[in-house]
């Protein structure tokens, strides 16, 4: 099921004009493909899934290492809302 929660409006009075206007056939409940292409968004997933494996497999331990810190760093790094 596609996640259409980013195409509706935040604010309550544009949700519920929305809803009124799916219901009466004004609008249409159909998400927007955002112009993207299926088949080049599918093939990209599917390097997505094992890109992560293979780089890790790659590195050398002290690389694994090095990137490890980089991203504590980068975590701790971020300030607190």
């Amino acid at each position: 099921m596609p996640d259409r929660s980013r195409n509706r409006p935040r604010d309550a009075n544009q949700l519920g004009k929305l809803i009124v206007d799916i219901a009466t056939g004004e609008a249409d409940d159909v998400p927007e493909d955002g112009g993207k292409n299926l088949a080049a968004v599918e093939l990209g997933r599917k390097g997505g899934l094992k890109g992560g494996k293979v780089r890790a497999e790659r590195m050398t331990p002290e690389e694994r290492s090095r990137a490890a810190s980089k991203a504590a760093q980068a975590r701790w790094a971020k300030p607190v809302d």
